[in-house]
């Protein structure tokens, strides 16, 4: 994504609506407010799924601080120095029963996500642009 893109996105938040999310959900838990960097494009398509979906949608990783994730790197979790959640193009949901995962799966889906990667506890959805689409297991 151009620098130039993402700049006016980030403007562009001010002005716009979300119905069932609130910025300050996707902020790393070490930024308070960092929900602000999640692209437009983005927010608009998790916003859709989640309507589709019509089941609750708990952000448990939004928006990652270069030290944030580091710090899940050290953790031991899978936290890639490219990570999209560091270009606010990416989220983790919270899901721990298969009605439910197929529920936000189709809800992704039917609102253009081409990334997912699904595990027993969360699903990951992004739309980075600088990788390949895809559906993955954890």
């Amino acid at each position: 994504m151009r620098i130039e893109t993402w700049r006016n996105s980030l403007k562009k938040l001010e002005d716009m609506s979300l119905e069932n999310f609130s910025l300050s959900e996707f902020d790393s838990p070490d930024s308070p407010g960092s929900g602000k960097h999640m692209t437009k494009e983005f927010l608009k398509k998790i916003d859709k799924a989640r309507e589709i979906s019509g089941v609750p949608y708990i952000i448990t990783s939004g928006f990652r601080t270069p030290q944030h994730n580091e710090t899940l790197k050290k953790q031991g979790y899978k936290a890639s120095p490219n990570s999209s959640h560091l270009k606010g193009v990416a989220a983790d949901i919270s899901c721990l029963d298969s009605g439910t995962r197929q529920k936000i799966v189709n809800g992704l889906i039917m609102a253009g996500f081409t990334r997912i990667g699904i595990s027993d506890t969360f699903i990951h959805c992004d739309c980075d642009s600088d990788k390949h689409d895809a559906i993955w297991l954890y």
